[in-house]
C-alpha cells in the first residue's frame, strides 16, 4: 500500500535494523515510564541490562536520553526535532493562529489532527480557560474511526484507500460507543461528506463528545482536520448538533481563505 502520509509499509518491504527497532523499544519504554532505572527498562523490553544499557549510551550520545542519577529519561533534543516536523506542515502557523480562535470562541479544547500512515496524530491543541483536558495532547496518535477529526479525514478519501486504511488497522474499540462495523463506518463517512462534519460521541474517550471538520488546500487536497471537544454535559442539543458544528466550519473557510490566497 503506498500510504497518502509516510510512504510505502516498511513491514511489506523485508527485514529491518534491529539494533534501531530495540533503541526505539527503550525509548518508548522511557517515555511511558517518564524515566527509569536499567533494570525496569530491561524488564520492559525484553533485554539484558548489558544491551539496555548500550543502547542508552549511544542515545545519551546524541542528547535524545540524558541521565539524572540512576535514572534515564527523554532528552530535549526531541523538542527540537518535534518543531521541525510541525513546521513543515503547510500553514502551519496560520493552523495555529485559527485553532486558538476556536478554542477561545467556543470556550472548549481544539485540536488539529493530520493523518499520517492511516493515523490521526493531534498536530496542535489549544484549551480554553474553560476547556477540559483530554487524551488528545500533541503528538498522541488515534485510530482514525475513533475520532471526530479522524472521520473527518477519512470522508476525505476514497472508500479503497479508506478500506486499505481498515486492513492495516482495524476497528479497535476504545469505549463501548465506538463504531467497530465496517458497513456503518462507511454509512456514517458518506453522512460526513454530505454536512462536512463528523462527530464523535464518547467513541475515543468516555464522558468526551467532539465535532470535526476537514482542512484542504485550493487544490482540494486534505490537509487535516479542526475539531472541538468537551464533556458530554455541554455538547448536548442544538449546541452539539448545530451550534458547534457551524462555529467549526466558519473558522476552517476562513482559515482555508487565508491558506489559499497568502
Amino acid at each position: 500500500m503506498d500510504w497518502k502520509s509516510g510512504g510505502t509499509d516498511p513491514e511489506s518491504e523485508g527485514a529491518t535494523i534491529k539494533s534501531i527497532d530495540t533503541s526505539f523499544a527503550v525509548v518508548t519504554a522511557l517515555r511511558d515510564r517518564n524515566g527509569a532505572g536499567v533494570t525496569e527498562l530491561a524488564e520492559a523490553t525484553d533485554l539484558s541490562k548489558s544491551s539496555v544499557h548500550k543502547h542508552l549510551r549511544s542515545l545519551m550520545k546524541h542528547d535524545v536520553v540524558v541521565k539524572e542519577r540512576e535514572e534515564y529519561r527523554l532528552g530535549l533534543r526531541y523538542l527540537e526535532l518535534g518543531a521541525h516536523v510541525r513546521a513543515q506542515v503547510p500553514g502551519a502557523t496560520e493552523i495555529k493562529h485559527k485553532l486558538r480562535e476556536l478554542a477561545t470562541e467556543t470556550g472548549e479544547s481544539a485540536q488539529f489532527a493530520v493523518e499520517e500512515r492511516g493515523q490521526a496524530v493531534v498536530l496542535f491543541r489549544e484549551v480554553s480557560h474553560g476547556g477540559v483536558y483530554s487524551r488528545g495532547r500533541e503528538g498522541r496518535r488515534f485510530y482514525m474511526h475513533q475520532t471526530a477529526a479522524g472521520k473527518a479525514i477519512l470522508s476525505q478519501y476514497p472508500d479503497q484507500w479508506v478500506r486499505e486504511v481498515l486492513d492495516r488497522h482495524g476497528l479497535p474499540k476504545a469505549t463501548d460507543h465506538t463504531v467497530d462495523d465496517e458497513e456503518a463506518l462507511f454509512a456514517e463517512l458518506d453522512e460526513i461528506r454530505e454536512a462536512g462534519v463528523a462527530f464523535n460521541s464518547e467513541e475515543s474517550t468516555a464522558g468526551l463528545r467532539s465535532v470535526g471538520v476537514p482542512v484542504t488546500d485550493a487544490d482540494g487536497d486534505v490537509l487535516g482536520a479542526f475539531a472541538v471537544a468537551g464533556p458530554i454535559h455541554r455538547f448536548e442539543g442544538a449546541r452539539f448538533e448545530t451550534e458547534l458544528p457551524n462555529v467549526v466550519r466558519s473558522v476552517v473557510n476562513e482559515l482555508e481563505l487565508n491558506l489559499a490566497y497568502s
